[in-house]
């Protein structure tokens, strides 16, 4: 599927690129037609909303691809000898080396799209044809989001509010890499960021700047890594703490701590599931007596793209599909299931958007007495099931019911 196609701009830009020759690719990164090119494919990313854009190249092809709602597209192909002045153009963009093409390197592009300010974290990594290098385009628009905003069920949205204000525990949101866990913490963070509490965060790096906020940006090449910053964080007298990531023993211990002495620490582990980021705290070294102690919930969450409005058409997935999600006819009940058939406005897709899926494990005594007993994740679930928590499937399976989404987007996330 490809982005860009058949727009005069783009062909325009290609006609002028097809001649161009260059003998130094550093010096053509500044040409009139490769500045208007580049900046078309971030107008273009913009405009689409991608997540990401990559520039790969390959032996006999110069790729430019986007990702949106969490899947990669291709955008028409530039000509291949164009490759290395392209990708010299996005160093120049985000004041990178590009002279040096031999190790990885880490920019930041901060520009205007279309009257639109927009902030994009830039990495090179060196490879057989040259630089891949990728954009992660940073949407200040999803730093403003309310945390009633974010599509929780109800329920799940007044046990957060409650939690992010009590005056000291840990909370964690727990889920692999794109699943919304910073936009969820930050809008935690915007609901208790208010004129009597001082709040501070360690991040790496810091995406977003929060006004109000003390954000910490960790930088380990220094020797500021998330426990340095959190123990330092004890003496600027914190109301509410927020660290990018548990990554290691020492900072799960400052956070015990921390919530121990009166603080309330937001975090992030990356785990399958809730009960999962119990035992990987357990597992990492913390005592199970003081995870115990200071947990208050986990929050396991995934993105998962909804069905296009516009080709939204009724189907029937099959036997095999039905018996993967752990359903037989019996449970169908008459229920109708939805699929998205492509169109022009998802680039043939059938998805357009994404929701979040959660999983909350509330942190109760019979679930406190498991921890401490070391009770392996399997247990963990299956009690705080018996006690009513909703599972990502369970959740998915709700999405699927109210048509938003697929069965197969569920299968892929849960």
């Amino acid at each position: 599927k490809h982005y860009g196609t058949g727009m005069p701009s783009v062909e325009e830009i290609f006609g002028q690129l097809a001649l161009q020759k260059p003998d130094n690719p550093e010096a053509e990164a500044n040409s009139a037609p490769i500045v208007k090119f580049v900046d078309l494919v971030l107008a273009q990313a913009i405009k689409e909303k991608a997540s990401d854009i990559h520039f790969e190249p390959f032996e006999k092809e110069f790729k430019i691809r986007y990702r949106v709602d969490g899947a990669l597209y291709e955008m028409a192909p530039p000509p291949i000898h164009l490759a290395t002045s392209v990708i010299s153009r996005v160093k120049v963009m985000a004041n990178m080396n590009i002279a040096e093409r031999r190790i990885p390197q880490d920019g930041r592009i901060m520009t205007v799209v279309n009257g639109k300010p927009v902030d994009m974290r830039v990495n090179s990594l060196p490879t057989q044809h040259g630089e891949s290098v990728v954009l992660r385009v940073l949407d200040r628009s999803s730093v403003n989001l309310d945390l009633e905003n974010l599509g929780m069920p109800g329920f799940l949205f007044d046990y957060i509010v409650e939690t992010i204000h009590k005056p000291n525990g840990i909370f964690i949101v727990t889920g692999p890499t794109g699943a919304g866990k910073t936009t969820t913490l930050y809008a935690a963070l915007r609901r208790i960021n208010t004129i009597d509490a001082k709040l501070l965060t360690a991040e790496d790096p810091v995406e977003y700047e929060l006004d109000g906020v003390m954000q910490v940006p960790v930088n380990e090449a220094v020797g500021l890594t998330f426990a340095r910053a959190l123990r330092a964080f004890l003496r600027q007298d914190p109301d509410r703490i927020m660290v990018g990531e548990m990554r290691d023993l020492e900072t799960a211990q400052i956070a015990i701590q921390a919530s121990l002495t009166g603080h309330l620490v937001l975090s992030t582990l990356h785990t399958n599931d809730s009960s999962g980021a119990v035992t990987r705290l357990v597992d990492m070294g913390v005592e199970p007596f003081l995870v115990a102690a200071t947990l208050e919930g986990v929050l396991a969450q995934r993105l998962l793209r909804t069905i296009c409005k516009t080709c939204k058409a009724p189907y029937d997935p099959s036997l095999s599909v039905l018996n993967q999600l752990g359903l037989s006819q019996s449970d169908l009940g008459g229920k109708q299931f939805y699929t998205g058939s492509g169109c022009s406005s998802c680039a043939n897709s059938g998805y357009k958007g994404r929701k979040g899926l959660y999983e909350l494990l509330n942190v109760t005594d019979p679930i406190r007495d498991l921890i401490t007993e070391k009770a392996p994740t399997l247990v963990l679930k299956q009690k705080a099931i018996e006690l009513g928590m909703v599972t990502l499937r369970d959740d998915g399976l709700r999405n699927i019911y109210d048509g938003e989404t697929t069965v197969e987007e569920v299968l892929k996330y849960t």
